[in-house]
């Protein structure tokens, strides 16, 4: 199967295009990170090793902007993932429709979002979702498969957890305020040694951990004692969640009410208070003095903490291990 793939979000384009690729499909990233398979030095990801080149189609594709494809490029390929982006869905639907196109949902749509697709739906779009949780969605479109985010165990794992620091992977944290719990996370890292790390964060002060390359930011899982997230609005959950779970590190997330945007208080598509259970395979909690508790035992008792961090890791490998989310990929694609 040829697939034309269309990204907003260089990681999971190359989570996925990973997996298609595995699967034998042959895939072109439009415009993307990965059009050219080894991607740049600036990438945060390595390159895709079995995908392949297509330099007639990266000459073609410069001729034209993702808003307007055209049909005759569209011809030469059996299947379109769009991630997200409503826009290239909107604008391309002429030429879209009575095609296989796929709308890959990563937890930013949102009631408007969902109303503007609707016609397209209505019309033959395919949707693939990423959390149960969107469809508490007002105006929500439905879903022909619920395929989540995923990540490798055999790459993710291994947690040591002797450095007794608490750590989180956000990138502007303080700029994007209300979108990141930058304010929840203040309440719970600062008193302790407390590292952000992502791109942006120099406003930050002493929390600022600075970017890490790709092999850095395992270390730091495999190495950190505590993982504290407050996610990102309006996701139901994100991959950095998934490579901490994964890995082993205790998480200790905020809980829904936390998590609430100030301005959009009825959006309920959180679902990091439904995957962990307080105290058992991590710590999630809306009142902040119960996850200060929870992270001040992780801090103190690394035994307690590494059964924590197991018993996470075990559910982590459960709901968004690899070979579970490979399957469902090549069930759903089978079917078209």
């Amino acid at each position: 199967m040829r697939i034309l793939y269309i990204s907003c979000h260089e990681v999971l384009e190359f989570d996925e295009l990973l997996l298609f690729t595995e699967l034998g499909h042959e895939c072109f990233s439009l415009q993307g990170a990965y059009t050219y398979p080894q991607g740049h030095p600036s990438l945060r990801r390595p390159p895709v090793p079995e995908l392949q080149l297509h330099q007639d189609l990266i000459d073609e594709s410069q001729t034209f902007p993702r808003t307007e494809i055209p049909a005759s490029f569209l011809d030469k390929f059996d299947v379109i993932i769009v991630m997200h982006i409503p826009d290239i869905i909107l604008q391309n639907w002429e030429r879209f429709r009575g095609r296989k196109v796929i709308w890959r949902t990563i937890g930013q749509s949102t009631p408007w979002v969902e109303k503007q697709l609707r016609k397209c739906r209505n019309e033959g779009l395919k949707v693939v979702r990423y959390s149960p949780l969107e469809s508490t969605l007002d105006n929500y479109i439905g879903q022909d498969v619920m395929i989540r985010f995923y990540k490798d165990p055999e790459e993710y794992g291994n947690w040591l957890g002797h450095d007794q620091k608490i750590i989180n992977f956000t990138q502007t944290l303080k700029g994007r305020r209300d979108f990141c719990g930058y304010d929840a996370l203040m309440k719970l890292g600062p008193g302790h040694s407390f590292k952000v790390y992502g791109s942006g964060n120099e406003d930050l002060g002493e929390f600022n951990g600075g970017y890490l390359t790709h092999d850095l930011m395992k270390g730091q899982l495999r190495d950190s004692r505590v993982f504290l997230y407050a996610g990102t609005w309006p996701a139901s959950y994100t991959l950095s969640f998934i490579e901490a779970w994964m890995t082993g590190i205790p998480v200790v997330a905020v809980g829904a009410d936390m998590w609430k945007h100030k301005d959009n208080p009825d959006v309920k598509t959180y679902e990091i208070s439904k995957l962990i259970s307080n105290g058992d395979n991590g710590f999630c909690s809306s009142s902040p003095d119960m996850l200060l508790k929870g992270i001040d035992r992780l801090l103190i008792d690394y035994d307690y903490a590494k059964k924590i961090g197991e018993a996470g890791r075990a559910e982590a490998i459960n709901i968004f291990g690899k070979a579970t989310i490979k399957e469902q990929w090549h069930s759903y694609l089978e079917t078209l």
